[in-house]
This record gives structure tokens, C-alpha cells and sequence, in this order.
């Protein structure tokens, strides 16, 4: 793979807020974990969580892929990485198409592409959208679940975009990875190209600043990744944790059992959560063109004072397109003893 840095935008500082007790802390915390526990049992009651295809992901709502639609930094990604990849005449396939419109980025160059979908409400949606666009006609609409899809000739392209951060909640890891499996059962190697072409995750420690208008409410939160966070302040540089290529092996675990540095004083109450796609490798010119996923912020059980140079022993573990609690519920921070016991020698 080409070398690629994992670039995270400076935050402003944070402003001193009225510092809380850490029982109150605590128990908001298990309030807000609580709450979250209790919506996915009420999924897993509503949808039978374990067998319904709805939780392939691919049942989100139109209305959100309005706003995906409206995601400039994610459409124009895309967009110059599919006018990329996609050779003149390409045969594509995109797998969860929602309104079809990377099928259409593809479609300008391709000869043939098969939108894959299996929202009934999204396929209607896509139905009429795709017509009112250029080369509409070069698009084939299927109704099918990507899990069991095939395509009836080889591809030189594959789209996928069934990401969250984390490769939480959506199922993109297990889509692509059978896929790889059935398509090189039926018709042999090699593979087609995948878009995104890779994956790299990261882990930043930060203290995040939680009270909201003087309502203390330490929960789960996203970020815009191309915007300042005034709450959030960096307490040490991102530490990648999972690199690998949608076209190579895939990790069905995403899992870190290490330290962290820690390069600020202060406290560390949140880890963040950062997923950036590499949605073209551009070697040539050593560059990727890169669309992250939202910053994922999750609140530590207590905060923990550090010092520069003080490093935290982080651990967890779970499967790609597990709940957001699979995270929460394996997440382990400790200030490591040496490090800390350093720390206390310096200053005295």
C-alpha cells in the first residue's frame, strides 16, 4: 500500500469548564449508556436483530441519503475517485446504491453498471431519479439483498459505501468480504477494483468538554472531521490501530491491546474514533483522495489526570458492524503505573 499519513484537523483549545464530580460523572454516564443498551434491545425486539436482513445496514431511511447528498467533502471524494478508477467502457457493480447517485459518477464512463439495492423504498427512489440524469440508461437497478447478489459477467469495478465510523453498526466488512469469496468461486481471479480501495483507523486521546448550556451530559457524540472542535483538546496524536486494503485480506476483528501517548497535561475523559477511507490511491502522484467518517467521540467511565509523557494502556475488541456498545462495553483505559510513577519523580 502506498504510504499515507492520517491527518487530523487541530482543534481550537478548549474552554475551562466548571470541572463535575467524578460519581456524577459516572453516573451520567452509565445513564447515557443505559439509554443506548436499551435502544438496541428494543432494535433487536422490533427487527429480530439476528436474522432480519434489515440490519445489513441497508435500511437507512431516504431522508438520510438526502443529507449524504448534501455532504460536499463525500460526494466530490467519490466522485474524483470513481472518475479515477473507472475506466472508459468499465463493467461496475455498486453494492447498497441508496439513490443511485455513485452509480451515476460511474456511469459516465462506464458502459454497463448494476445498482444494487435492496430498500424497496430506495429502489423506487432510484427509479426516478436516475432516468432525470446523464447516461441514466447505462444503469440496471437490482433488487437484491449484496450479501447474495452476483453479477451474471466479471466486473472491473466494485463501489461499496456502507461505512460508519469504526466500521460499527454497518455491515461493509462482511458484505465485501463475501462477496470476494463468492465471486471468486463463480468466476475465478482476478478481483475486480474496490472503491474505497482501503481502510485506516485510529484512536486519540482527548478531553472533551461535556456540558452543554450547564446540562452535564457525557454520551456518545460525533464530530465533523473538516471543522475546529472548541470542545474537544488533543492530549496526544492519533495511533492507528487497523490498516488494511478492501482487495487484500480483510480483519473480521477490530481490536487494539497498546499504549497511547499522551503529550499534553490535563485530563483524558474520551477517546476518539477515527475512520478515514482511502477511496483512491493515487501512487503516481503519492497522494490519496480521502473521505472520513465522522468523528466518533466516547466517554471514559472516569476521567484521568495525565502529564506530558505519560502513556495509557488502551484495550478493546469487537466485530465490524457490531451496535456502537460492542465499543463502549470492551473499552479499557488505564494510565499505565510506570509512566505515571515518572511523571511524579520529574516534578518533584
Amino acid at each position: 500500500m502506498a504510504s499515507v499519513h492520517l491527518n487530523v484537523r487541530p482543534t481550537a483549545a478548549l474552554n475551562k469548564t466548571e470541572s463535575a464530580a467524578q460519581g456524577r460523572y459516572r453516573a451520567g454516564l452509565q445513564i447515557a449508556l443505559l439509554k443506548n443498551h436499551i435502544h438496541i434491545l428494543t432494535k433487536r425486539v422490533l427487527f429480530n436483530m439476528h436474522s432480519d436482513p434489515r440490519e445489513l445496514g441497508q435500511f437507512i431511511p431516504a431522508h438520510y441519503h438526502a443529507n449524504m447528498l448534501n455532504d460536499e467533502t463525500r460526494m466530490r471524494g467519490f466522485q474524483e475517485a470513481i472518475d479515477y478508477l473507472v475506466p472508459e467502457g468499465a463493467r461496475v457493480v455498486e453494492l447498497g446504491g441508496g439513490t443511485g447517485v455513485l452509480s451515476h459518477f460511474a456511469a459516465q464512463r462506464a458502459s454497463k453498471v448494476w445498482c444494487v439495492e435492496f430498500n424497496p423504498d430506495l429502489i423506487k427512489t432510484a427509479s426516478v431519479l436516475l432516468p432525470q440524469n446523464t447516461r441514466g440508461d447505462r444503469i440496471e437497478l437490482v433488487h437484491a439483498n449484496a450479501n447474495d447478489w452476483l453479477p451474471p459477467e466479471p466486473v472491473d469495478v466494485v463501489i461499496c459505501e456502507m461505512l460508519h465510523t469504526g466500521l460499527l453498526r454497518e455491515q461493509q466488512v462482511n458484505v465485501i468480504h463475501n462477496f470476494k469469496q463468492r465471486y471468486t468461486a463463480h468466476f475465478g481471479g482476478p478481483l475486480p477494483a474496490f472503491i474505497p480501495e482501503a481502510c485506516l483507523q485510529a484512536i486519540q486521546p482527548i478531553e472533551q468538554d461535556f456540558v452543554h448550556e450547564g446540562f452535564f451530559a457525557p454520551c456518545l457524540q460525533f464530530q465533523s472531521p473538516v471543522t475546529q472542535q472548541a470542545r474537544s483538546q488533543e492530549k496526544g496524536p492519533p495511533t492507528v490501530f487497523q490498516a488494511f486494503r478492501w482487495d487484500e485480506n480483510i480483519p473480521m476483528n477490530c481490536s487494539f491491546d497498546n499504549a497511547l501517548q499522551v503529550d499534553r497535561d490535563g485530563r483524558v475523559n474520551a477517546i476518539r474514533v477515527i475512520t478515514k477511507n482511502l477511496l483512491a490511491i493515487v501512487e503516481d502522484q503519492q497522494r490519496s483522495i480521502d473521505w472520513h467518517n465522522q468523528y466518533l467521540i466516547v466517554p471514559l467511565p472516569q476521567p484521568i489526570d495525565v502529564c506530558a509523557g505519560d502513556k495509557l494502556a488502551v484495550s478493546f475488541s469487537y466485530a465490524p458492524g457490531s451496535p456502537l456498545t460492542a465499543l463502549t462495553q470492551s473499552l479499557d483505559v488505564q494510565r499505565m503505573a510506570q509512566y505515571a510513577s515518572n511523571a511524579l519523580t520529574a516534578e518533584n
